[in-house]
């Protein structure tokens, strides 16, 4: 005779309540049907996971281990003009995939008019406006270029950017220098504050981390990452570790070749390993690409309009939706949910490579910005580690027994799950031009990681009848 029931509910909740009302004993388990049970989702899922799921776990197996192999290093800093062939032209880049101008976002629309009066095409706003709306200075997503940039992402070519190189795999990124807080473009703020921060990066900062460089030698970016993960860092959010020990790195340079206005700028900018971090992860991303039949994600950008994503397997091919707020965000005081810009920058680039919304348990404090504890912190880089095909040897979360962070972001995943990737952000004001307004956690469309998905399995279908036909007698 059996005395107690131990009822086991699968998916549906009020079941369980159901249940549980009755002072009944109830395990659940969290399940939901594939694809959201959208059939053209479970069609779709069905080919890269079966016919086309052995060459697709191979491409995704050899993209992973180039994303892990890369060393790419920091080995100059120089003018954007003599880095990037494109801004030798009245060229300005962005962040996120391709826009018009008549479609750009507030925040980005006053840092790209301040690097026009940077760069001495216009006088005043208006006239860099006019400028910019009759394509007389044109506009280019920078990743289409290897650039990578926070936030508004605008670089202009007298602007400095770190130059980094992963020589074995032969991929070069580049990324702006980080501006500091306060009212700066980066943020969306055009005032003459922040273009004379412009300046001085352009004037004094650049040119010193240049002859810095040439003193000390390379240095390997995403080895010092590894380290402030270890030291309290998640690299997106937070860089305060990973920025003290680039000083370190540094401090024997900076005391011989002296700049106190330059020391005390780097110093107080706790963020300044940010932009580096991403033009490593750019440089290990575009190693990784051109795997055919990789659904590894090497690309997530946004630009407060569209948000954009790229996969190892159509290097190159934008599939684009619609910019997501912050969700999960701690905003300053004054300010609500209204006055905030959507999900902005190219720095999801790092989520790419294990680090920021990632690695959040190796960052506790972050846990503050989107209203958790430690253990939801520790839940969500467990919940990513759902949509990835991997774990990194080189990222390792002390508090989880030295874990690899989740690293491969698989789209079969995502859209088999409904779980889209988090990326920890700032966030800016939405038309004020008055900065940054607070930080939190993004959640991603699902939209361009289906439409990847559709055009890697059509990519895929075209070349097993192309080979079909070829043995055909």
């Amino acid at each position: 005779m059996i005395d107690d029931v131990v009822a086991v509910n699968v998916g549906v909740a009020t079941f369980a309540e159901a249940l549980r009302e009755q002072g009944a004993p109830v395990v659940e388990v969290d399940w939901r049907p594939p694809g959201g049970g959208d059939h053209g989702a479970l069609a779709l899922l069905g080919r890269l996971w079966g016919e086309h799921g052995d060459l697709v776990e191979q491409a995704n197996a050899a993209v992973v281990e180039r994303l892990e192999s890369s060393r790419p290093r920091a080995v100059t800093v120089l003018p954007a003009r003599d880095a990037l062939g494109v801004l030798r032209e009245p060229v300005l880049l962005h962040s996120g995939p391709p826009i018009a101008w008549e479609r750009v976002c507030d925040p980005q629309r006053r840092a790209l008019v301040a690097a026009c009066l940077l760069e001495g095409w216009a006088d005043e706003g208006e006239e860099a406006q006019r400028l910019l709306a009759t394509g007389e200075v044109a506009l280019a997503a920078g990743n289409d270029h290897a650039h990578v940039g926070p936030m508004t992402g605008v670089c202009s070519p007298s602007m400095p950017v770190w130059v980094v190189e992963d020589r074995e795999h032969g991929t070069r990124a580049f990324s702006t220098l980080n501006e500091g807080p306060g009212r700066t473009a980066w943020f969306g703020v055009g005032d003459d504050e922040a273009l004379r921060r412009l300046r001085f990066l352009r004037d004094a900062v650049g040119p010193a981390l240049h002859r810095m460089l040439e003193r000390s030698g390379p240095v390997d970016v995403l080895d010092l990452a590894a380290q402030a993960l270890q030291m309290g860092d998640e690299l997106h959010m937070r860089s305060q570790a990973a920025t003290n020990l680039l000083l370190k790195t540094l401090l024997p340079a900076v005391a011989a070749l002296g700049g106190e206005d330059v020391a005390r700028f780097l110093a107080a900018n706790h963020l300044f390993f940010l932009n580096l971090t991403m033009a490593a992860a750019k440089c290990a991303s575009l190693a990784a690409e051109g795997e055919r039949g990789s659904t590894v994600v090497t690309l997530m950008a946004r630009n407060g309009t569209d948000m954009g994503l790229q996969v190892a397997g159509l290097p190159g091919r934008w599939f684009t939706a619609p910019a997501a707020p912050v969700q999960d965000a701690l905003l300053r005081e004054g300010h609500r949910p209204g006055d905030a810009a959507r999900d902005i920058g190219d720095s999801a680039v790092i989520e790419c490579v294990g680090l920021g919304g990632m690695a959040v348990a190796a960052a506790p404090a972050t846990a503050a910005f989107f209203a958790g504890t430690v253990a939801d912190a520790v839940a969500r880089t467990r919940l990513m580690g759902e949509i990835c095909v991997a774990r990194s040897r080189r990222f390792e979360i002390p508090g989880l027994d030295f874990a690899g962070t989740p690293t491969g972001i698989d789209a079969r995943l995502v859209v088999d799950l409904a779980i889209t990737p988090q990326i920890t952000t700032g966030v800016l004001h939405a038309s004020a031009g008055t900065g940054q307004i607070g930080a939190g956690v993004a959640r991603q469309p699902v939209e361009p990681f289906r439409a990847a998905l559709e055009a890697l399995a059509a990519d895929l279908d075209a070349a097993a009848d192309g080979a079909q036909r070829a043995v055909q007698p």
